[in-house]
């Protein structure tokens, strides 16, 4: 009689519940440090995304968001027929981009001078001072900026040494946009560079010491070991940069902008805080900010997509 061959197993094995808990138990004080984490996003992030239906209604603080009526695609209507939201897009379009061009690099290149110093005390001094204007508030920052370039302040004064005219930089449009990328560069670029820190210190040295008996100099082994290895990390942060794209900094400008400056600095947030907060125009200024949201999405959708296409599955976020 012919024995009948058992079936087949497939790839796919379910995990049993046994293993599954025994593995929390093991990881629970690790699973345990997550929960802060998971609750702050949960609360702060995910909850507020109840009000995005604001957007399509005309809400009326009197009745509630469930009670107002809905409208559908009205408010968003009317932010496109407003003239004014295109100017504040464009201004955050501008002041985003120019923070991200000459901004984006400078973490980067702090990161790889300041790892070819071979005196531990001065980079340990340097990378604390570097790191402490991001702890600095902008409230406190912007004032330290308004005397910096007030009509009495250091610059002016140095100016008038030379015989120059003194220029109230902050109350004009010239040099506005100017002093906002220069002054989000010295607030950010410090803390910035951690992460290349840490990219650069998992660098196998065995590299750089076979480069060394080659004959490179630091610089060569800066352009052709350093920057190759950070590419996949810079990539990266090239990305989370994209998608932040439309947050010219709220904090910085609201703190720094003024009426005479408004034309050139006024962005998506600072227009939805007035809409919003001053105004109470909840549904448009939700419209807007639904707007600006969707927008982020696609742009870190598109550049990942991009990302991976050139640089292979390593270089990307999923």
């Amino acid at each position: 009689m012919e024995e009948t061959a058992p079936p087949a197993r497939s790839g796919y094995e379910p995990k049993s519940k046994k293993g599954t808990w025994r593995k929390v138990k093991q990881y629970r004080v690790l699973l345990l440090m997550l929960v802060p984490g998971m609750l702050y996003y949960l609360v702060f992030h995910y909850l507020p995304m109840y009000g995005v239906i604001l957007a399509f209604k005309d809400f009326k603080i009197t009745r509630g968001i469930i009670d107002s009526p809905w409208v559908g695609f009205e408010v968003f209507e009317k932010v496109f027929a407003d003239g004014y939201f295109y100017t504040v897009l464009q201004n955050t379009l501008v002041i985003s981009v120019y923070k991200l061009v000459f901004g984006f690099p400078v973490p980067i290149f702090f990161a790889l001078l300041l790892s070819e110093i071979s005196s531990m005390r001065f980079k340990k001094v340097v990378q604390t001072v570097s790191y402490l204007p991001h702890f600095i508030s902008w409230v406190v920052l912007a004032g330290i900026f308004f005397t910096m370039f007030s009509l009495e302040g250091p610059i002016n004064t140095v100016m008038q040494w030379f015989g120059m005219e003194p220029i109230l930089y902050l109350a004009d449009d010239r040099y506005f946009r100017t002093i906002l990328v220069v002054t989000s560069i010295f607030q950010g670029f410090g803390w910035g560079s951690i992460i290349y820190f840490a990219a650069i210190s998992g660098i196998d040295p065995q590299m750089y010491e076979a480069a060394v008996i080659d004959g490179a100099g630091r610089f060569k082994r800066m352009f052709y070991i350093s920057i190759p290895m950070l590419a996949p990390v810079i990539a990266i942060m090239l990305i989370l940069s994209m998608s932040g794209i439309l947050d010219a900094g709220f904090d910085q400008i609201f703190n720094m902008y003024n009426p005479r400056v408004m034309e050139v600095s006024d962005i998506i947030d600072t227009y939805v805080y007035r809409k919003g907060l001053v105004e109470m125009n909840y549904s448009y200024a939700t419209a807007v900010g639904l707007f600006k949201s969707l927008v982020a999405l696609i742009l870190i959708i598109s550049v990942n997509r991009i990302v991976k296409l050139v640089g292979g599955r390593d270089h990307a976020l999923w």
